[in-house]
């Protein structure tokens, strides 16, 4: 099946699959973070642009109206993205050098000045999930899918004691309920993570995790949100306007392609994007 899934990104970048060592961190704690991603020149770039659209999103021209827009586009299908994707979510029987075997939900611009909090823990427990519930996690030896998965872009540098994303470590594959005597934000079970600007945490939705308050006076935190997803399944409805895609190159516009397969003998393959195939 390997050989069915794109080897180059949209931009003509070669994938980067996950190493031995990052799939065993992932299953073992349900994330991971990659630091420094992004050169200096891309970070200033998407910064420019995170911040006109938060906060003067008519300064942009209309394709360019989103977190996933203009020079942001590149973070859908960076290449490493990509290869954590394939390992964790893609459905491969639905994907090629032309199409992504994993689907794009939604996104969002995040940014919290000093003293804003969001401390509110949730998920967890997802290897018991049905399949019916997008936050499940499933394994086979050798094998797991992430089930709904969500990349955090770090924009701004994340330092210790700052406010980056809580994470309960292992709480994807928990059988028992979180207990509350373990739950408050000062609780040494919680795990968190420092990294430099265009950086990314991955993790499964299966995981228990929150915000928190965000403590540095010195920057803001900015990040991106993005949830991605398996070919036939949706949890929310798709953030990206139709002009915004447009503006993508084909490849990766089939991450907003409609949640379906069709994969049976003598049907259409969801292999394509097109105006009547979007997800909305």
């Amino acid at each position: 099946m390997r050989d069915l899934l794109p080897s180059t990104n949209a931009d003509g970048l070669p994938v980067v699959p996950m190493s031995e060592e990052q799939k065993y961190l992932f299953d073992l704690k349900g994330w991971i973070c990659l630091p420094g991603l992004l050169s200096d020149d891309q970070v200033a770039t998407i910064r420019e642009h995170q911040m006109k659209f938060r906060f003067e999103p008519e300064s942009l021209p209309v394709e360019e109206r989103n977190s996933m827009g203009g020079p942001s586009q590149i973070l859908l299908d960076h290449p490493v993205i990509v290869g954590v994707l394939n390992e964790t979510v893609s459905h491969q029987n639905i994907a090629s050098d032309t199409c992504y075997g994993f689907r794009f939900e939604r996104t969002r611009t995040d940014y919290r000045e000093a003293g804003r909090d969001n401390f509110r823990p949730h998920g967890g427990g997802g290897y018991f999930n049905f399949c019916g519930n997008s936050h499940l996690y499933q394994m086979l030896p050798g094998k797991v899918h992430s089930g709904l998965t969500r990349v955090v872009w770090e924009i701004n540098e994340v330092g210790p004691g700052d406010g980056g994303t809580m994470l309960l470590s292992g709480s994807h594959k928990a059988a028992f309920p979180r207990p509350e005597s373990l739950s408050g934000r000062e609780s040494d079970v919680w795990d968190t993570y420092t990294c430099p600007p265009g950086s990314a945490l991955i993790f499964t939705e299966a995981l228990c995790h929150t915000g928190t308050r965000w403590t540095n006076e010195k920057r803001p935190r900015l990040s991106l949100f993005n949830l991605y997803n398996t070919v036939n399944s949706k949890w929310g409805m798709c953030s990206v306007p139709r002009e915004v895609i447009a503006s993508m190159p084909p490849l990766r516009q089939t991450l907003f392609r409609g949640a379906w397969v069709g994969a049976g003998d003598k049907m259409n393959r969801n292999m394509y994007y097109d105006e009547e195939n979007y997800a909305i």
